[in-house]
Formats: C-alpha cells, sequence, structure tokens
C-alpha cells in the first residue's frame, strides 16, 4: 500500500483519538467491535461513527461485518499513527521518497528540521511474498496468537536494539535514532547495495573486511542469518556498511553452524561470480602431498572462540537460553572458584579424614560396650534372683498391713462423699455393674435394632433371641 503522507493533513485530533482506541482494541481482538471503540475513543461531542467513516475512506480501517459489526488497523493507519508520533517527538518534520523496498519493510527519507537527511524503515510483515514469518523468524519465542501488526512491531524493536548494540561495539552499522511501533528512524548510509556494483578496484580487501565481519559477529555471540549482497551497502571509498538485524540468533541456538556456513557461503558464491576471484586453499592430504580444493580460508564455525563478549546474552537473541546464561555466569566466575579451591583443598580434606577417624573409633567403643554386656548380664542375674525372693517375703508380710490402710481411706472418703448425693448414686450405680460383672449375672450386650418387630422371619428368631437373652 502507498503511503501518501499528504493525508496527515486533513487528519484531526478526534481522528488519531478514534485510531489508537482501535488500536487499543487489538491488543485482545482481531476485529474491535464498534461500541468498543466509541466507548474507549470516549469523544466529547460524539460523532465516533462519523470519524470512523471518514478513517475507512483514506484506507486507515478496515470494516469487517461477517460475524459482527468490527474494525481493524491496516498497515496504512499504522503508519500514520507511528508517524504522528515522531513528529510530536521532534525526530523530523518531513518525509520523502520512497529509497527501498524488501520483504518485509519500506524504506523512506525522512528530514529533520536542520535539514539532515535520515532513513525511516517501515516493517510490513504478512506480504504475500513472505508470509512464512512465524515458522522462519523468531519474533512470537513462546507466543501462540499473533496480528501481522504486533510481529512488525517485535521486529523493528529487536531490529533497533541490535543496531545500538553493535554501534556501541564499533561494528560498521548505521546510526539508530528512534523507534516506535514498527518504525525504526536510522541515519541515512551513503552508498550502494553490493548487489548493484558491477566493479571494485580492491575486491579481494572487501572480500576480507566481509568475512571478517562475519567472524566478529560470531565472536560476539551473534549470526546474521542473512549476510549476502542484499544486506550489504558500499560507497566510493569501498568501505562496508551491513544492515537489516532482526533475523539475528545466538551462537548457542541450535541451528547455528548452518546459519554462519550459509552467510558464508553466500558471500564466497557472489564474489567467485561477480568479480571472478579464485578461491583455492592448499591442504595437506594423508601423505602430505598438496591438494588444491576450490575454497580459500573458509572459516570454520568450531574454531570461532567466543571470547570478544555476550552480545547475545544482552539482547536475549534467538537461542539463548537460560541455561547459556547459568554457564556464563560460571564461566566469569572461574577464577574467584579456583582460587577459593586451592586455598580450601587442605582444611577440607583434614576435616573430612578427622570426621572418618572419629566414626570409626565410635563404632569401636560401640562394640567394645557391647562384647563387655553379657558378662554383666550374667553377674547381675543372680542378684535379680535374690531380690525378688526378698521382695516377695516382704511381701507377703506386709499385705495385712496394706489392706488397713485401703480400709481405712475408702470409710474416710465415703463419710466425705456423703454431703453430695449425685455422686455417691453415680458411685453406687458403678460398684452395682462391677458386682454383676464379678458373679457373671450381667446380661449380654447386644446391637440396639435387634429386638425390634420387622416382620416375617427375621422378626420370629429376633423373638427367640430376645427369650434366650431373658432367661
Amino acid at each position: 500500500m502507498k503511503l501518501d503522507v499528504d493525508v496527515l493533513r486533513y487528519l484531526s485530533k478526534d481522528d488519531f483519538r478514534v485510531l489508537t482506541a482501535v488500536e487499543m482494541g487489538m491488543r485482545n481482538h482481531e476485529l474491535v467491535p464498534s461500541e468498543l471503540v466509541v466507548r474507549i475513543a470516549s469523544l466529547k461531542h460524539g460523532g465516533t461513527y462519523k470519524v470512523l467513516k471518514n478513517l475507512l475512506k483514506y484506507k486507515l480501517l478496515h470494516h469487517d461485518s461477517s460475524k459482527y459489526d468490527g474494525f481493524r488497523l491496516t498497515y496504512l493507519g499504522y503508519d500514520f499513527l507511528a508517524i504522528k508520533t515522531m513528529v510530536n517527538r521532534g525526530v523530523f518534520v518531513a518525509v520523502g521518497r520512497q529509497i527501498g523496498v524488501g520483504k518485509e519493510s519500506d524504506i523512506f527519507e525522512v528530514a529533520t528540521e536542520d535539514g539532515t537527511v535520515l532513513a525511516m524503515k517501515l516493517h510490513r510483515l504478512g506480504r504475500t511474498s513472505f508470509r512464512a514469518v512465524k515458522s522462519k523468524r523468531d519474533y512470537l519465542r513462546h507466543r501462540s496468537n499473533y496480528n501481522w501488526l504486533y510481529l512488525s512491531r517485535l521486529a523493528a524493536l529487536k531490529e533497533f536494539a541490535f543496531m545500538k548494540a553493535l554501534e556501541e561495539h564499533g561494528f560498521p552499522v548505521p546510526n539508530a535514532v528512534d523507534c516506535n511501533r514498527h518504525c525504526v528512524i536510522m541515519s541515512l548510509v551513503e552508498g550502494y547495495p553490493l548487489v548493484q556494483v558491477k566493479q571494485l578496484q580492491n575486491p579481494d580487501i572487501v572480500f576480507e573486511t566481509i568475512i571478517g565481519l562475519v567472524i566478529r559477529l560470531a565472536e560476539h555471540g551473534l549470526i546474521h542469518c542473512d549476510f549476502n549482497e542484499f544486506n550489504i551497502m558500499i560507497d566510493d571509498d569501498e568501505k562496508v556498511t551491513m544492515i537489516d538485524f532482526p533475523q539475528m540468533v545466538s551462537v548457542s541456538h541450535r541451528n547455528a553452524q548452518m546459519y554462519f556456513d550459509r552467510d558464508v557461503g553466500c558471500i564466497f558464491k557472489f564474489f567467485s561470480k561477480r568479480f571472478n576471484l579464485s578461491f583455492q586453499e592448499h591442504k595437506h592430504d594423508i601423505d602430505g602431498s598438496e591438494v588444491d580444493t576450490e575454497e580459500y580460508d573458509r572459516p570454520c564455525f568450531s574454531s570461532i572462540a567466543k571470547c570478544a563478549g555476550f552480545l547475545d546474552k544482552e539482547l536475549s537473541a534467538s537461542g539463548f537460553t537460560g541455561k547459556d546464561q547459568d554457564e556464563i555466569e560460571k564461566f566469569i566466575e572461574v577464577g574467584i572458584e579456583k582460587d577459593t579451591s586451592s586455598d580450601d583443598e587442605g582444611t577440607g580434606d583434614e576435616a573430612h579424614i578427622s570426621d572418618e577417624f572419629a566414626e570409626t573409633n565410635i563404632k569401636d567403643f560401640d562394640s567394645l560396650k557391647l562384647l563387655e554386656q553379657p558378662e554383666r548380664v550374667n553377674r547381675d542375674e543372680k542378684g535379680e534372683a535374690e531380690e525378688r525372693q526378698q521382695f516377695c517375703e516382704a511381701g507377703q508380710s506386709s499385705e495385712p498391713d496394706t489392706q488397713d490402710l485401703s480400709d481405712k481411706e475408702e470409710e474416710a472418703n465415703e463419710s466425705k462423699n456423703e454431703d453430695n448425693p449425685e455422686l455417691m448414686h453415680s458411685l453406687n450405680k458403678h460398684r452395682r455393674k462391677a458386682a454383676a460383672a464379678v458373679y457373671g449375672r450381667r446380661k449380654s450386650v447386644t446391637s440396639r435394632n435387634s429386638y425390634k418387630d420387622k416382620g416375617g422371619k427375621s422378626s420370629h428368631n429376633s423373638k427367640i433371641q430376645k427369650q434366650l437373652s431373658d432367661w
């Protein structure tokens, strides 16, 4: 869809308010109901439907009434919201011509208040030429539901973050200025895409510079994944600048080696076809003779040491997991752990040996006690038998004394309890039960429902059981 910024002159404050209301409703609606748009916009004097009609005329919204009366933003309406925000921030004041178009974005020239020309990149995911975004890009991560506007916003945020970090680490990338929604503002690169260049003064130097960038990115923990002649800019002085970063992944990605080899292969293939560079390297065969092959200094992914930094951790690049973060923290703390472990090795071993020695001494001491115990038991058995005999004799002699004492105590208790009739009644009841149990006169206890007359044979049997219990 063509971006016609002249329409911005005719949009009022209420128009942008309704556009923002539709954007807010699209957070949890594929089609925002018209009633919800009215409620979110809450215009003072009403007229929301009139504003919606005006926005539909400029194709800033799409209306669908198949299921219910609803609206959704188009890419043109999303562009206008992002441009309006940038203008209010003072990032630029004018929009110029379109200077580039790709399968995922459109690029325009914009001018600041002092006349500086910048580049505005509008991400447009979901085009017919590139709809396999969910499988080829890791923007969603764990999310399942999405729309193309939201994916474009995620891609813009990711590219802005990568551009900022790479610029701080000295990579030849455009200067990132600002970002809002799916719009990224960056400095304009003075040059041409490498695919448009037909001749170079020093193709060998340019080739080595580009391969060096691939290796430097891998040393910092990143892989471009789309590093080819379309994403490399070169100026008249043959200075190289790389662009297009939202698809970058970490070297910890499961397909990192495949992406790395593909980037290197694209550069080798382009320079061999366009500039007729002959790539030959000398490899030693098993016999020691040199063999000519078609490759020259092709970098190997496994031989690259990740020692320059951890940009994949800082930017949470695709493929960098929490496990990788733990390993990095362990790697950073290796020096401290080595020092402390070397000091504590001696003391730790001594403490371990002393603990084991103490345990063995305790076991030996317990075994000695167990060996001495049978002798003591044999000695004590005789004494216990003598004591039992003496106790029995003393018990027989003291039985009448204890009986007299118990009778006296019972009389004293009865005299005390005579004043309480309830207590006496309960005591007498317990005494009668005890006497009946002793003389065998207590009735057998049966279930509560055994005597009930329920009719039939069961009732006859129950009567017989009742008579037997009475006998």
